[in-house]
């Protein structure tokens, strides 16, 4: 795997996408081995990867890695002598427990092809955009303009993809996908 940055959450953000690439060739061939449609099949899988990254941030906890700002609240862990917000357990709960939930509960419902894919993105943009003003930004960056973090900027850019691909799968004279959504053949 290539780096593409050695620190921070470009760093993290590089790799998923490192991490990502041969999973979706893997994903496209299956598609296309089994005759099925590849939204469909992306719509079938996404709601797993959040459980991935919980059991992620659950070990970056346990060892002691991206911990959040200072806190005076009840639930924060004293770190060094410091007593600070244990981001990678918010994390944890909203990109992984909650956002598992949300997706599973969506999946299961009528909705066209590429809507779960599409509120996959959205849900984590947004989640880990709000759980990034618990974080400590990165020393050697610090915030940003408008004051927001690195893994702010670049949950934005996932959150406008999400919405756009939200809007073409609910685009009028699209149908919904009905059952199991790996379940549908390609049609011929």
């Amino acid at each position: 795997m290539k780096a593409i940055a050695t620190h921070g959450p470009q760093t993290r953000f590089a790799s998923y996408l490192e991490l990502c690439k041969p999973r979706v060739v893997a994903l496209m061939v299956f598609a296309k081995t089994h005759k099925r449609v590849l939204g469909d099949v992306f719509d079938f899988v996404v709601p797993l990867p959040g459980l991935g990254m919980m059991f992620g941030r659950i070990g970056n906890f346990i060892n002691g890695e991206l911990w959040g700002k200072p806190t005076t609240l009840p639930w924060g862990f004293n770190f060094q002598g410091q007593v600070l917000h244990p981001s990678q357990l918010y994390e944890a709960g909203l990109e992984g427990v909650l956002l598992f939930i949300v997706l599973w509960i969506y999946a299961r419902k009528p909705r066209p092809v590429g809507a779960v894919s599409a509120v996959f993105l959205i849900g984590y943009g947004v989640l880990r955009f709000l759980v990034e003003y618990t974080r400590e930004p990165d020393s050697f960056l610090g915030l940003l303009a408008l004051n927001l973090s690195m893994g702010q900027w670049l949950s934005l850019p996932m959150i406008a993809f999400g919405i756009g691909m939200l809007a073409w799968a609910y685009r009028p004279g699209r149908g919904t996908a009905q059952g199991a959504p790996a379940g549908r053949e390609k049609p011929s």
